[in-house]
């Protein structure tokens, strides 16, 4: 006779199964862990060679599984939109993977799935980006695919008609996000709206309905050349194999004398702190934007002002994230950072705060802007320098990864052994250092404050902190009239 069965509601109730031995606890631990000092950092030997077509290439060997990872940087980005069409880089390089060569769209993505492998475009204000992940064995065909995509694109007017769309729907709903609206603002009222790093790379509405696949495709042909480019190739691959699947997929690419940049004015820093709220009404938080112009990528500031930043705002443990979100539980999370580009880019601290605390907030946010000023004492100053030395290596746990740090160094022109110099640099770095990076690049009498959030409730708060001036702007950073 078969056993009866047992349902699996009734054994899940069966005290039996419920009752379980207690864990015996453990003892909590009163003191944090001692960081330990960093060990020797040996990075992969990157190798570069130079096709005759002037395309840059940079290999790194790392046989360990049988994957490599590609990236082409086009060295020009959103900085290079012609006058009145905003957001065309962006545009552009997303339209590279919507056919090319004899594939559709549809065809191009079959073909991806067929490879199994990845393929993305993109691009930011200084760079534009094709990026690729292939194993060995597909790599030959992954390769080709790649290059159909940069050399071959067909711009789809369907395909474009459709991603314009995406993207002014996009700016639509871009005007209901205070983050959003925060970014945007504070970029335009920094740097100025006639300067590149005072756009939004995804461009506004007027640019975008005006533009037309004739001008995705002129600046495709402008800036997509082979002496405007650097390939990066990091995986199961010798350098010899490297130079023959680039002279392969991308030695008929044609050279071309690159059209001239108008050179950016230089942008003036603010004389005076000033808050502009925009205007987001009934917002249950406010967007919190602070800071001013800061500093480029090749500043020789480089080290110590990763310090600096790291002990403000760049970790969870930092100053601001403590004080913010840990003390007075006004928001999730808050940071800072410096965006260094190729000439002096924006140094900012934010944070989505509780709207019924933005004064207090603000008032916090001024305490540690001022705090970071004075010499940071020795633990902290320790602890910081070994939290970025630690950490380093997470940055080449992978071929992307090291791809990937590669291709950061191109926009700036910086030499490759800049990767393997870091912790080292860090190293250097002194209170003294530190003292005086934060005193020429965070200065609270001189900030550009912009919050998103409900004027209404949060306006008579803020002129009664008597921090600074107040008056309304636009997301694009306009004066805006008020009642």
């Amino acid at each position: 006779m078969r056993a009866p069965l047992v349902s699996l509601v009734a054994l899940a109730a069966s005290p039996l199964v419920l009752a379980a031995q207690p864990a015996t606890p453990k003892a909590a631990s009163s003191t944090p862990p001692t960081l330990s000092a960093p060990k020797p950092l040996t990075l992969p030997t990157m190798i570069e060679r130079r096709l005759p077509n002037g395309l840059r290439l940079v290999v790194v060997e790392q046989r360990e599984l049988p994957v490599v990872d590609a990236q082409l940087v086009i060295n020009t980005g959103s900085v290079a939109d012609p006058t009145g069409k905003d957001g065309l880089a962006t545009l552009t390089a997303n339209m590279l993977d919507e056919g090319a060569g004899s594939r559709d769209a549809l065809a191009l993505a079959e073909e991806i799935a067929y490879l199994a492998i990845r393929l993305s475009t993109g691009a930011s204000l200084e760079q534009s980006t094709v990026a690729l992940h292939s194993t060995r064995s597909t790599l030959d065909g992954a390769m080709q695919l790649m290059a159909d995509v940069v050399l071959r694109p067909t711009f789809p007017e369907k395909e474009f008609t459709r991603l314009r769309s995406e993207r002014l729907t996009a700016l639509l709903q871009e005007q209901d996000r205070g983050p959003a609206m925060a970014d945007r603002a504070f970029a335009a009222i920094v740097y100025g709206e006639s300067h590149p790093y005072g756009r939004s790379s995804a461009g506004v509405r007027s640019s975008v309905e005006t533009m037309s696949r004739a001008d995705v495709q002129s600046f495709w042909k402008s800036w997509y050349r082979p002496n405007n480019a650097t390939l990066v190739l990091v995986g199961d691959v010798t350098v010899a194999e490297a130079v023959t699947l680039a002279t392969r997929a991308f030695g008929g690419w044609e050279r071309a004398v690159l059209p001239a940049v108008p050179a950016a004015r230089v942008a003036a820093k603010n004389a005076t702190t000033a808050i502009h709220i925009v205007d987001k009404p009934k917002a249950a938080q406010s967007s919190f934007r602070l800071g001013g112009i800061g500093a480029a990528r090749s500043t020789a500031d480089y080290y110590p002002l990763m310090v600096m930043n790291t002990a403000l705002g760049g970790s969870f443990t930092s100053r601001l994230n403590n004080t913010l979100r840990e003390v007075k539980a006004y928001t999730y999370g808050a940071g800072s950072s410096f965006s260094l580009r190729r000439n002096a880019g924006p140094f900012t601290a934010r944070a989505e705060v509780v709207s019924a605390k933005t004064d207090s907030a603000l008032i916090e946010f001024m305490k540690e802007l001022n705090g970071i000023r004075k010499p940071l004492p020795p633990s902290e100053l320790a602890k910081v320098k070994r939290y970025l030395q630690l950490g380093y290596a997470d940055g080449f746990e992978s071929t992307s990864d090291i791809a990937s740090q590669i291709a950061n160094l191109v926009p700036y022109n910086l030499p490759l052994s800049t990767l393997g110099a870091f912790n080292a640099g860090i190293g250097r770095v002194t209170s003294a250092d530190v003292q005086r990076v934060a005193a020429q690049y965070v200065t609270p009498g001189a900030l550009t404050i912009v919050i998103a959030g409900d004027r209404a409730s949060i306006e008579p708060a803020l002129k009664a902190t008597k921090i600074a001036p107040v008056d309304v702007r636009d997301i694009y950073g306009r004066p805006v009239i008020v009642p």
